[in-house]
């Protein structure tokens, strides 16, 4: 994949950054829904099968720990100093 591939193509609302850094649980699912493909491509792992044939995985340890520091991230943000 290319960077431009991976990238999130549109910025978010910044009605919906507000809500997420407030708490909102359905704004903090749409950011992570925005994220969602770069997030899974920066985890994503190549592993080799017995004969040594390479395959692309998503590491969903990596992708979890991607979305949890996220989220801290959404919740520790301050709005103000943007506005």
């Amino acid at each position: 994949m290319t960077e431009k591939q991976t990238k999130p193509s549109s910025l978010l609302p910044y009605t919906t950054i507000e809500a997420a850094a407030s708490g909102d649980v359905d704004a903090i699912n749409a950011v992570l829904k925005h994220y969602e493909r770069y997030i899974a491509a920066i985890a994503t792992r190549t592993l080799y099968d017995e004969n040594g044939g390479p395959h692309l995985c998503i590491d969903e340890a990596m992708r979890r720990r991607l979305e949890t520091k996220l989220i801290t991230r959404i919740l520790k943000f301050d709005v103000s100093r943007i506005a």
